[in-house]
């Protein structure tokens, strides 16, 4: 089977492309209970300071809930989801979008993260080709899209999910073989220069704002999410990844608030746009800056 995705591009695609409807089922899970998982171990820890009497409060007694329990079931009348109503889109699908129990309306949102994931996952395989790489960079697309829509939903980058990120692209450069013209791994001293100045960058650019105007223009989740950035791509990728992120979210942001979706002053979550913009230097990244620097003629 291996030899035969090897030999077989649109095989492959096609593979990558049903594995990335599966994924993104589960990151429908992820997206979701991540930031309750987190506000859980919040209050866990708050109940275990001490109070002024230095009397500790004992810890909420909460049931289980992480990726795997409690099995997934309808907000609504809390019916448990069977295996054949949990089927990457189709499901939704067959369902008209509403549970099979109460007919509660089911989010669309589901499956556009399924196929979503699925797409992404396909240009990755096309791009990237069969082996390693393309396994590195499923990786990195899972993980920034659990990320962004975590950021939509709570304003939240979790270190949970950026420092392994940032491990896993350092890990990447350090242990898997390079390959002439490959887009990953990028050489080590690159993508260790990439995590420490993807950090710096806005880590800077955040105290010169809070130092102009006294309020803090973005989270620290941002700085990881950079850095992680940069750790994938290398140093090379973080201002076209910038400039990418800062002007989408610009045009987003003005956008909403013409149309009223937005007053000014409501703070924007800027992960998604870090996260779209470094996907796009993944899979378009080279050309673009090849094509960029030929506009000053043959080097």
């Amino acid at each position: 089977m291996i030899a035969l995705l090897s030999q077989s591009p649109p095989l492959f695609i096609g593979v990558v492309f049903v594995l990335g409807l599966l994924v993104g089922s589960f990151l429908n899970v992820v997206i979701h209970r991540v930031p309750v998982m987190l506000e859980r171990a919040w209050r866990r820890e708050l109940a275990s300071l001490d109070d002024d009497k230095g009397n500790a409060t004992p810890p909420p007694d909460e049931p289980r809930y992480d990726l795997i329990r409690p099995a997934s079931a309808c907000p609504g009348c809390r019916a448990p989801i069977r295996a054949w109503q949990n089927i990457p889109v189709l499901s939704y699908l067959m369902l008209k979008g509403r549970c099979a129990n109460c007919k509660r309306p089911i989010g669309l949102r589901y499956p556009i993260i399924e196929l979503l994931t699925a797409v992404m996952s396909a240009v990755v395989a096309w791009k990237l080709g069969f082996g390693w790489a393309a396994a590195a960079g499923l990786v990195f697309t899972w993980m920034l899209i659990a990320l962004a829509f975590i950021d939509i939903d709570t304003q939240l980058l979790p270190d949970s999910l950026t420092l392994p990120l940032l491990w896993i692209g350092l890990a990447c450069a350090l242990w898997l073989p390079q390959v002439a013209g490959a887009r990953l791994p990028v050489d080590l001293r690159d993508a260790l220069i990439g995590a420490i100045a993807g950090y710096l960058s806005l880590w800077l650019v955040y105290h010169l704002f809070r130092l102009v105007t006294g309020k803090e223009g973005m989270g620290f989740g941002d700085f990881k999410l950079l850095a992680a950035l940069g750790a994938w791509l290398g140093w090379q990728m973080l201002l076209p990844v910038i400039l990418g992120a800062a002007g989408v979210g610009a045009v987003v942001g003005l956008i909403a608030i013409v149309l009223r979706k937005r007053e000014t002053g409501v703070p924007m979550a800027f992960g998604p746009y870090l996260a779209a913009a470094g996907w796009l230097m993944l899979v378009i990244g080279p050309e673009l800056v090849s094509r960029y620097l030929s506009l000053y003629g043959p080097r």
